[in-house]
């Protein structure tokens, strides 16, 4: 009895500690799909859209488990996995990357940084405040590193979670759910309401390029624990992180309806500009003294993503050489990459930020068009990797879940032929 108790303890402590890198892949995710394409979903369509974040958050659910189950059976990332598929799915990563990184930085830095002087009015410029969050970040993950990075993740997504949850709370509490239900919403069946549709669920919860970035953190953390991470304790970990990034979008998505639908508000496209309309009618609707938590709510959620992109990227880019390779020279020589990248790729995007601000709409949409035609490939990749023969077999997904995935890969395809049609053909 008492085997079987300690048994079971060491299992539970050896769970607890897989726990990590899904706070990183929900505080990469709560960013620009939370606080403005959901709230946005919510406050034009009303409560007829849920049915579409629900559907992106089951359809990519797979092939971003997919990352951490296959660093946690194999001990590799998912870049060694394309590498050893073949130059094909190496190249397309390589692509993807490069084509995206530097905007996705700048756009969620300006937006971030729009946020903290709605916050904090310190009479700063966008630019001054975009320099201030991004040193302050490379600052903390140089000197934190992964476990400054992990502990300030759980510390931020826990805050974020019970923040929004209250705003909610409230919002049910003004009784307008009444108003929400009665209103009646646009017609779906137009071109502008198909497009943005499908830009919100394929950014809804996060494009599956993160998958990679999963796959790494949780190679990371088994490195920190000093411990093979098991493939429960990784699938237990993802859990907690992709269902956490779920419920912040369907509480931002609530927020929406319960706050703006039906307000007679004409909403800007403006990412800053709209959350600030956000908070303002959140305090018009509630009182004053609402507005403090939707505006640090608003803020942490966009500080969160900057902080894990800004670590992504350069891991990624710290792998894509040798990323095979795991011998003591190799692990330096991935650790000067990533503190060169570190600093090199937030350079250049605010670099984008104060030379191309007038073509900066244009540089975003090529970028959430790129992820978005990518998803399939990606999603393609992943599958192929966990059920082939470089994942061991009792690791393997089962018949069921494998009939799931391939769903789910259908309907990637069916939103992506959708989207080349009203992006390139209507």
């Amino acid at each position: 009895m008492k085997k079987k108790s300690s048994s079971a303890k060491k299992s539970k402590t050896s769970l607890l500690k897989s726990i990590g890198p899904g706070f990183l892949l929900a505080g990469a995710a709560i960013g620009v799909s939370h606080l403005i394409q959901a709230t946005r979903a919510g406050a034009d369509y009303g409560f007829i859209l849920i049915w579409a974040l629900i559907i992106a958050c089951l359809s990519k659910y797979p092939f971003l488990e997919f990352g951490p189950r296959y660093a946690a059976a194999t001990g590799e990332h998912l870049i060694t996995g394309y590498k050893k598929m073949g130059r094909f799915p190496y190249w397309i990563y390589i692509i993807i990357t490069v084509g995206s990184m530097f905007i996705i930085q700048a756009a969620v830095t300006i937006v971030t940084a729009g946020l903290a002087e709605r916050l904090f009015n310190f009479g700063w410029s966008p630019f001054i405040w975009s320099l201030v969050i991004l040193g302050s970040c490379i600052a903390l993950l140089l000197i934190g590193k992964y476990p400054g990075l992990d502990k300030s993740m759980k510390i931020i997504v826990s805050f974020l979670t019970i923040a929004t949850l209250a705003a909610v709370v409230m919002a049910f509490g003004a009784g307008t759910v009444g108003d929400a239900v009665n209103t009646e919403a646009p017609s779906l069946w137009t071109t502008a309401s198909i497009s943005f549709i499908i830009a919100f669920m394929g950014w809804m919860p996060i494009p599956l390029d993160a998958s990679v970035w999963h796959s790494i953190w949780t190679k990371e953390k088994a490195v920190q624990a000093k411990q093979k991470l098991s493939v429960r304790g990784a699938f237990v970990d993802f859990n907690v992180g992709y269902l956490s990034a779920a419920l912040i979008g369907l509480l931002f998505f609530l927020l929406g309806v319960l706050v703006m639908f039906g307000s007679g508000t004409s909403f800007s496209s403006n990412s800053v500009e709209f959350s600030t309309q956000l908070v303002d009618l959140y305090g018009r609707t509630l009182g004053d003294w609402s507005k403090p938590i939707i505006s640090v709510a608003a803020f942490v959620t966009m500080l969160s993503t900057v902080l894990t992109v800004t670590d992504a990227y350069p891991r990624v880019i710290s792998e894509l050489k040798n990323p095979e390779k795991n011998l003591p020279q190799d692990k330096k020589e991935k650790w000067r990459i990533y503190q060169v990248s570190i600093f090199a790729i937030p350079v250049l995007s605010l670099c984008i930020l104060y030379f191309l601000s007038g073509s900066f709409t244009i540089l975003v949409d090529f970028a959430a068009g790129l992820s978005f035609l990518s998803a399939p490939f990606l999603a393609w990749f992943n599958y192929k990797l966990v059920t082939g023969s470089q994942m061991p077999k009792k690791h393997r997904p089962k018949k069921n879940y494998i009939i799931f995935s391939l769903i789910c890969f259908g309907f990637l395809v069916f939103f992506n032929l959708i989207y080349i049609y009203y992006s390139f053909l209507d």
